[in-house]
């Protein structure tokens, strides 16, 4: 299985493509070598540090063995929305196996039992478990109900024509688009695209219930102040949303307001 494919209650389906082991491999040697080249300038501080004080420098070099790789894994899929330096070279994210953003405690758990998956050396354990796994998980993937998804550059869509040069009036805040962007996962926004993309092809009640749980799931995610969101039907509030999410050059509010 190559795509992670997933259905909502409203009947619409989309697939996220999945990363194999090989191309994981390869973005976890990134972070070794990352992890390889830290190592190696902590160790000469600490050789520094060393002339002063012996147990100052068995803590660096403690932290630099121990403590640095596994807060490494954690802040940056944790601060970096699911992706490493490595996973960002080879466009990797790592996700729910739900589509949806990670958890806090999801990035722990992974992190966690990376030290499982790695024994009894170079990632063997978890190495053989991805290959055998349906979805391509590590131990610490299945554990933790995560998978690692590929994000292949693709062109944008037509959004102009999509939205209808509606005003979006969610532009006008644009702290809180910003805010938007950070919290809302790929999946959650290929969804929404996906909703409006596909409109036609819902039976209308199903459309509308579709529309109204995205729109309601959105709201929570961030709120608007009631002036900019007031008289915004559940399908323009997600066409003003995916306009933020994707068409991050959009034109100018005035032009797009017709002024």
């Amino acid at each position: 299985m190559d795509t992670l494919r997933i259905r909502t209650p409203e009947g619409v389906q989309f697939s996220l493509p999945l990363a194999g082991p090989f191309i994981r491999l390869m973005a976890w040697l990134v972070d070794f070598l990352v992890l390889f080249a830290f190592t190696i300038v902590v160790t000469l501080v600490a050789e520094a540090i060393g002339l002063i004080s012996k147990e100052l420098a068995g803590t660096v070099n403690l932290i630099s063995l121990f403590v640095f790789p596994t807060a490494y894994g954690f802040l940056l899929e944790w601060y970096g929305r699911g992706s490493t330096i490595g996973k960002r070279v080879f466009r990797l994210r790592v996700v729910d196996a739900q589509g949806l953003k990670l958890t806090f405690g999801q990035v722990v758990l992974r992190n966690l039992l990376r030290a499982v998956d790695f024994l009894p050396a170079f990632y063997f354990v978890g190495g053989i478990t991805s290959v055998l796994s349906r979805r391509c998980q590590r131990l610490g993937d299945i554990a933790a109900g995560t998978v690692v998804i590929r994000q292949p550059r693709a062109t944008q869509p037509d959004l102009r024509q999509l939205l209808a040069g509606k005003f979006n009036s969610l532009r006008t805040q644009p702290h809180l688009m910003a805010r938007l962007r950070q919290r809302l996962g790929p999946a959650e926004a290929a969804l929404a695209l996906q909703a409006l993309l596909r409109r036609d092809e819902l039976e209308p009640a199903a459309r509308i219930e579709l529309y109204r749980a995205l729109a309601a799931h959105f709201r929570t995610v961030v709120e608007f102040p009631p002036d900019v969101v007031e008289g915004l039907s559940d399908e323009q509030y997600i066409r003003n949303v995916v306009d933020v999410l994707y068409r991050t050059n959009a034109e100018p509010i005035r032009a797009q307001a017709g002024l």
